[in-house]
């Protein structure tokens, strides 16, 4: 009965504890995540829908649209096969320079997106390295397309690799070295073993870079010289009319920002939702 009575107290105190955790981590994220998210759609329709449908209507603004949808188009893409490659080779074989290369991809994360932009001005700008000849040949990189293309793929590079790297080496080769023994090739193998322990981890990959690729800002910022409606992504849109103070329109660009992540999560959710016990299932230690 004491034991009882003791154990009462401890109970309680467990539970307040988990409470007032709880609480905090709720609290914080009100403050942090979802006031000031809340913050730019109320500032967007403050002055009313036709003000913030005309602003979404201009051309500056339609065309920061589609040239972020581009550059997205463009990189995406290309990092999930980077990284489905790049998983392969760490998880599946052992070569000289193998942590290197994983460094390598962990780079983007440690610099700055500034610098990473500045490195392809040093290499493709008028006064850069290749600039001279790339001049000569009539190509266009820095303050153009290309160098947004350029930018956004190196600060989203390891996304798709790192949510592919700790799935694969839990699973480890065995399912592939059996199918290589019952006589499949290479892209059978891919196709009916691998990809479908992955895709879950490919997919979630492919929407974390899709949401960095379209708000990235820093490394953009330097590459596209600004010019307004040619090389202006919704980030540099919204920063360029702030400063105009047309906080109608910069708000309204923000609005699609923070609506795109959303349906993103929301997307990631949905799926984990729809999905769950299969995702459960190729997660690592899944079975």
């Amino acid at each position: 009965m004491s034991a009882l009575v003791s154990a009462r107290p401890v109970a309680w105190s467990r539970r307040l504890v988990r409470g007032a955790l709880v609480l905090l981590a709720v609290g914080f994220l009100a403050l942090f995540l979802l006031l000031p998210l809340a913050t730019v759609f109320v500032e967007a329709f403050r002055q009313g829908a036709a003000i913030y449908l005309t602003s979404i209507r201009q051309h500056e603004s339609l065309a920061a649209i589609r040239l972020t949808l581009l550059v997205a188009a463009i990189a995406v893409p290309l990092n999930l096969v980077f990284g489905v490659m790049a998983a392969w080779a760490i998880t599946r074989f052992d070569f000289r320079g193998k942590a290197l290369l994983g460094a390598f991809i962990d780079l983007p994360f440690s610099v700055s997106p500034v610098i990473s932009g500045l490195v392809y001005v040093l290499l493709f700008g008028a006064q850069g390295w290749f600039g001279p000849w790339l001049d000569a040949h009539g190509v266009r990189i820095i303050f153009a397309v290309p160098g947004l293309v350029l930018a956004t793929i190196f600060i989203t590079l390891p996304f798709v690799a790192r949510e592919l790297i700790p799935l694969m080496q839990s699973q480890g080769s065995e399912e592939e070295e059996a199918a290589r023994v019952l006589g499949a090739s290479g892209w059978q193998m891919f196709f009916r073993v691998t990809l479908p322990n992955i895709r879950w981890a490919l997919l979630y990959g492919v929407l974390l870079c899709n949401a960095r690729a379209m708000g990235e800002f820093g490394a953009v910022s330097v590459v596209s010289g600004h010019i307004r409606g040619l090389t202006t992504t919704m980030p540099l849109e919204v920063e360029m009319r702030y400063n105009e103070y047309d906080f109608a329109g910069a708000f309204a660009v923000a609005s699609l920002l923070a609506l795109l992540a959303l349906m993103t999560m929301a997307l990631k959710t949905l799926l984990e939702w729809r999905y769950g016990n299969e995702i459960a299932a190729h997660a690592p230690g899944g079975h």
